[in-house]
């Protein structure tokens, strides 16, 4: 059982393609994080397929949660287990559903509070569970399939929202990418395989910055390597790659050096799938280091999504009184809402 000077929260993360579970105690420590990937599943459609990402997540939940539980030293009476925090917007609606709707079912038989998290905040504190001192002000980068966007943080749970892409995520543009060059899917790590083999100035693919702001745009840049290939079709695809891989990053640093410089940042993290990128983590640790400000990359299964990161910012939210009500819905297109 958990020490009762400590506040144990389960945190239930189905939003998308990862069913996870995962036990933290005051919204630092990971006791417990499961992962069950269904990367196998949706690889052969080259992306994920809503309904088939729902009935997964409906199979693999039970065991997900049984086995996150058993790790932190409790069992299907909750045991120990002080609330249940779950993701309940943004994403696949179907998906979202089945979390909400355990995590609903465990707070009324357990007797504890329920959490609503949203999933974009949760990102932001996933830093957090490995550098909890990392200093205020700080911008944090989130590129994930379906987001990238520029955050102000001047304490945990107080952003604002800075810019965002008005078109393809970066995650979303390197799985089309993937794809049209027959790489397979996920196509971020697939290209950054293939990209280390290439030479990255083989192709001068675009650069967008749209406006004076901090927003992105790589709509245009897929359409460039398309339009490249056609034209050279005996291109080398690992040149094509490492070109394409260089220009998402450029625009991505770039835009998040200008929002760091502006806000007087300490530091610039990464949060999301795509901050797994290699490239992306090795140009953003030399960006800062020439900024003079730290660099904070997050462990790759903090990356991706999980539910150690729900749970934190659930206890978050638990510690202000943010308890969510029963009758808690999933809403797919949640935004994140500035609080600074």
């Amino acid at each position: 059982m958990a020490d009762r000077t400590v506040t144990r929260v389960l945190g239930i993360e189905t939003s998308c393609d990862e069913t996870a579970a995962s036990v933290v105690d005051d919204g630092s420590v990971i006791v417990s994080s499961v992962v069950s990937s269904q990367i196998d599943l949706h690889a052969k459609y080259g992306g994920v397929v809503p309904e088939l990402a729902g009935r997964a997540h409906v199979e693999l939940l039970t065991p997900v949660l049984a086995e996150a539980l058993e790790a932190a030293g409790s069992d299907c009476s909750g045991t120990g287990i002080d609330a249940v925090a779950v993701t309940y917007g943004p994403g696949l609606i179907g998906s979202l559903l089945v979390g909400v709707a355990e995590a609903k079912a465990l707070s009324l038989a357990w007797g504890i509070p329920l959490v609503g998290v949203n999933h974009l905040e949760a990102h932001l504190f996933a830093s957090l569970l490995e550098q909890p001192d990392l200093g205020y002000p700080l911008v944090v980068l989130l590129v994930s399939g379906g987001h990238t966007l520029l955050v102000e943080v001047t304490e945990p749970g107080r952003y604002r929202l800075m810019g965002g892409t008005i078109d393809d995520a970066a995650g979303e543009a390197f799985d089309k990418v993937a794809r049209y060059l027959g790489l397979g899917y996920p196509g971020g790590p697939a290209i950054d395989r293939i990209a280390d083999q290439g030479d990255p100035a083989a192709f001068a693919f675009p650069r967008s910055y749209p406006g004076d702001g901090y927003d992105f745009s790589f709509s245009g840049l897929k359409t460039s390597v398309v339009n490249a290939v056609r034209k050279h079709p005996d291109a080398d695809t690992a040149d094509v790659a490492a070109s394409f891989r260089r220009a998402v990053v450029d625009v991505l640093v770039a835009r998040a050096r200008k929002a760091a410089a502006d806000v007087g940042a300490t530091a610039l993290c990464l949060a999301g799938g795509v901050a797994a990128n290699a490239l992306l983590r090795s140009t953003v640790e030399e960006a800062c280091a020439a900024d003079g400000i730290g660099a904070f990359l997050p462990s790759r299964a903090l990356c991706t999504d999980n539910a150690a990161m729900v749970a934190a910012a659930g206890w978050w939210r638990l510690q202000h009184g943010d308890v969510s009500p029963l009758t808690l819905g999933a809403d797919p297109n949640l935004r994140l809402a500035a609080t600074a």
